[in-house]
C-alpha cells in the first residue's frame, strides 16, 4: 500500500511539463474560442481604444488570478505534493487543529467553517463541470457557422454526439488516450501562438494594451456597463484552478514551467492577435477566433479546436472522478462504486454514477441553452466562486502553518478578494439569463454533502454513546458464552471501546471467537499515508487474545483490508484469513420524533445511506469471509 506521491519527480522536467500541457491547460487554453466574443456581444463599440481596454482587462486578468495568485502563491500550499479544493481544506485544517491542540480548544467554530467552504467550493466545482464540457465543444463546433452556414442545425447533433462518445469511454480509462493528448495540445498552443503573431504583425499597436491604463480608463467611461462585461472577461480564466489541482500528477515545477515558458504566452499572443483583427475589421466579432485563420486552414482548425475541447472536457470530467473520491474518503459523500481504470496510476479513477449524472446534465445543457453564448451566463458564477473559497482557504494556510505576519497576510487576501469579488458581482448580474444553473447545481450538492455529514456525526454520536470499554467487559462474566477457534474481526466507525455489531453478535450467538480483532478504518487529512505508519495495534483483556487495529489511509489511497491483515503479521498479530470472520452491521435507520436531524433531511438521509455502496466491496474485505447483523439505529 506504500505509495510515493511524488514519483514524478524522477521523470525528466521536460516530458513533466510536456504531460502537463495535455493535462493541466485544457480549460484555460480553449477560452480563446469564446472569451474575446463574448465581451463585446453587449454592445461595446469595437474600435481601437475600447479593443485595447477590453484585453488589457483580458491581460492582468490572466496576470493577477491565474500567474500571480495560483502559479506564485496558492501552488505553494501543496499537501504533501497534492493540490485541489479537497487538499486545501484538508491542508487548513491541519493548521486549525495545530492550533486547537495547542490552546486545547475542541470543535473549534473555525473547523466548521472551514469545512463549508471546502464543500461550497467543491459544490461549485461539480457545476463547473457540467458546463465546461457543453460550452467548450459547444464554441468548437460552432465554427460550422463561419466555415459552412447551411450546417448550422447539424451543430447540437453533433456537439451532442461528441460528447456521448467521451462519457461512453470513460470506463475504459484515460490512460492510452492520454499519451496523445500532449502533442495535440502541444500543436494547439503553437497554433494559438502563431495565428495570434500573423495579425499583430499587421497592428504591432494592440500591443500597448499591457499598460493597465487602457483597462482602468474602459472602466471608468463605460460605467456600470465597464461592471458587467468583467463577467465576460472572467471566461479568459477560466480553468486556472487546475494549475493547482493537478499539481499531485506532475508537480509544482512543470506546471509553471509550461505555464510561464509556453501556454501563457500563446494564450497572449492569440488574444492581441484577436485584438488587432477586431482593430482592422470589426465585423470580424461574428467569430474572431476563426476568422484569424486563412479561409484553407478552417476546416482543419475546426477539427483541432473539437479534439481541444475534447481534451479539456476530458480533464475536467477526470478531476470530477477525483473530488469525489477524496470526498468519499474523507466522509464527506456516500460510498460510490469506484473502478481503476490503470494498473500503473493510483490517480486514474472512474465513478460510474458521477459520469452518467455529468453526461445527462450535459445534455440537458446543451439541448437547453443551444450556444455557447448562451451558456456563457451561467459559467462565471461557479468559476468565480471557487476562486473565491480558493482565496480564503490558502489565507488560513498562510496564518496557521506559514505564520504569515498579519499585514501580509492582509495584503494578500485584501489584493485577490476585490478582484474575485468584482468577477462574481458582475456575474451575478447574469443570474436570470443563466447564472442560476450553477447556483442551483451547487446548492442541491451541497444539501446532499451536508445532510450526509449530519447523518453520519449522529451515526457517530450513536455509537459512541452505547459503547461498552473493554475493561467493563472484562468484569463482566463471560461463562456462559461458548469459546470457539478462530478469528472474529469487527469493522467498527468507533475509535474507542467495543463496536455495537460485537455486543449485538453476543447477544443472540452467546459465542466468542479465541481471538478477536475490533477494526476501525481512519482517513487523515494528508493525501497519503506511507506503509510504515498504517497500523496501530493494541492489545486488551486477560484471558483472551483481544485487538485494537486502527487503519490510516490518506484521502488519495483506497483501504484494503486484505493487504492490511497481511500486515498486522509483520506486527506480530497473526491472522489466518481461512478461519477469520468478518462481522459487519447491517443498519436500518430510523429517526426519533425529537431526532437533531431536520426532518426535511431524514428520507434524504435515509436514501443516501441506504444506496452507498457495500462496505465489503468499498473496503476489499474477502466476501465469502463475512457475517452481516442487522442493527436498527434510532437517531
Amino acid at each position: 500500500m506504500s505509495i510515493n506521491s511524488n514519483s514524478h519527480s524522477k521523470q525528466p522536467l521536460q516530458t513533466l511539463a510536456l504531460g502537463a500541457i495535455g493535462v493541466v491547460f485544457g480549460d484555460i487554453g480553449t477560452s480563446p474560442l469564446y472569451a474575446l466574443k463574448e465581451v463585446f456581444k453587449d454592445g461595446v463599440n469595437i474600435d481601437t481604444s475600447h479593443v485595447l481596454g477590453v484585453l488589457s482587462l483580458i491581460f492582468w486578468s490572466i496576470t493577477l488570478v491565474v500567474t500571480t495568485k495560483y502559479a506564485i502563491f496558492i501552488m505553494r500550499a501543496d499537501n504533501k505534493g497534492e493540490g485541489g479544493i479537497m487538499a486545501l481544506m484538508a491542508l487548513a485544517l491541519q493548521g486549525v487543529h495545530k492550533t486547537e491542540s495547542e490552546s486545547k480548544i475542541k470543535n473549534s467554530s473555525k473547523s466548521a467553517f472551514i469545512i463549508i467552504l471546502g464543500l461550497l467550493g467543491a459544490s461549485l466545482f461539480f457545476g463547473d463541470s457540467m458546463i465546461t464540457p457543453a460550452i467548450s465543444v459547444l464554441s468548437a463546433v460552432e465554427g460550422l457557422q463561419i466555415i459552412a452556414p447551411k450546417l448550422d442545425n447539424y451543430i447540437i447533433p453533433i456537439t451532442i454526439a461528441v460528447l456521448g462518445g467521451l462519457f461512453v469511454i470513460q470506463a475504459k480509462g484515460t490512460g492510452k488516450v492520454g499519451k496523445i493528448f500532449s502533442p495535440i495540445m502541444v500543436f494547439w498552443f503553437g497554433l494559438l501562438a502563431v495565428l495570434g503573431f500573423i495579425n499583430i504583425l499587421e497592428t504591432p499597436s494592440v500591443l500597448m494594451a499591457i499598460n493597465p491604463y487602457y483597462g482602468v480608463h474602459l472602466l471608468f467611461e463605460l460605467g456600470w456597463h465597464g461592471f458587467l462585461i468583467l463577467g465576460a472577461v472572467v471566461l479568459a480564466i477560466t480553468g486556472a484552478e487546475a494549475l493547482y489541482a493537478d499539481m499531485g500528477h506532475f508537480g509544482l515545477k512543470p506546471i509553471r514551467y509550461a505555464w510561464f515558458g509556453f501556454v501563457f504566452p500563446a494564450l497572449l499572443l492569440n488574444y492581441f492577435g484577436q485584438g488587432a483583427l477586431l482593430i482592422n475589421h470589426p465585423e470580424a466579432i461574428q467569430n474572431p477566433f476563426y476568422l484569424l485563420a486563412p479561409t484553407w486552414a478552417l476546416y482543419p482548425l475546426l477539427i483541432l479546436s473539437t479534439l481541444a475541447t475534447v481534451i479539456a472536457s476530458q480533464a475536467v470530467i477526470s478531476g470530477a472522478f477525483s473530488v469525489t473520491r477524496q470526498a468519499i474518503q474523507l466522509g464527506y459523500c456516500p460510498r460510490m462504486n469506484i473502478l481503476h481504470t490503470s494498473g500503473e496510476s493510483m490517480g486514474q479513477v472512474y465513478v460510474p454514477a458521477i459520469n452518467w449524472m455529468l453526461m445527462v446534465s450535459v445534455f440537458i445543457l446543451v439541448l437547453t441553452f443551444k450556444s455557447s453564448s448562451a451558456l456563457a451566463s451561467a459559467y462565471g458564477i461557479a468559476v468565480t466562486g471557487t476562486m473565491i473559497v480558493d482565496t480564503i482557504l490558502a489565507s488560513i494556510i498562510f496564518k496557521e502553518l506559514w505564520n504569515w505576519n498579519k499585514p501580509t497576510r492582509f495584503i494578500f487576501l485584501a489584493a485577490f478578494l476585490v478582484v474575485d469579488i468584482a468577477f462574481l458581482s458582475s456575474n451575478s448580474l447574469k443570474i436570470p439569463t443563466g447564472g442560476w444553473l450553477p447556483l442551483v447545481i451547487a446548492s442541491v450538492l451541497f444539501v446532499i454533502l451536508t445532510t450526509w455529514i449530519k447523518g453520519r456525526g449522529l451515526l457517530t454520536q450513536y455509537m459512541e454513546e452505547r459503547r461498552t470499554l473493554f475493561e467493563d467487559f472484562e468484569a463482566k462474566n463471560t461463562a456462559d458464552f461458548a469459546t470457539v477457534n478462530g478469528t472474529a474481526i469487527y469493522l467498527t466507525r468507533t475509535l474507542h471501546g467495543l463496536p455495537e455489531v460485537f455486543l449485538h453478535n453476543l447477544e443472540h450467538n452467546h459465542v466468542l471467537h479465541k481471538q478477536i480483532v475490533v477494526l476501525s478504518i481512519v482517513t487523515t487529512n494528508e493525501p497519503y499515508v506511507d506503509e510504515a505508519h498504517l497500523l496501530k495495534i493494541r492489545t486488551f483483556g486477560k484471558t483472551r487474545d483481544f485487538y485494537r487495529v486502527k487503519l490510516y489511509y490518506g484521502f488519495k489511497q483506497d483501504a484494503d483490508v486484505r493487504r492490511a491483515l497481511e500486515l498486522c503479521a509483520k506486527e506480530g498479530l497473526v491472522i489466518n484469513p481461512k478461519q477469520a470472520s468478518f462481522f459487519i452491521g447491517s443498519e436500518e435507520i430510523a429517526f426519533r420524533n425529537k431526532s437533531p436531524m431536520p426532518k426535511w433531511r431524514r428520507g434524504l438521509f435515509r436514501f443516501l445511506f441506504n444506496n452507498s455502496s457495500s462496505a465489503i466491496h468499498f473496503f476489499k474485505i474477502p466476501v465469502d469471509r463475512v457475517v452481516q447483523l442487522g442493527i436498527r439505529i434510532e437517531l
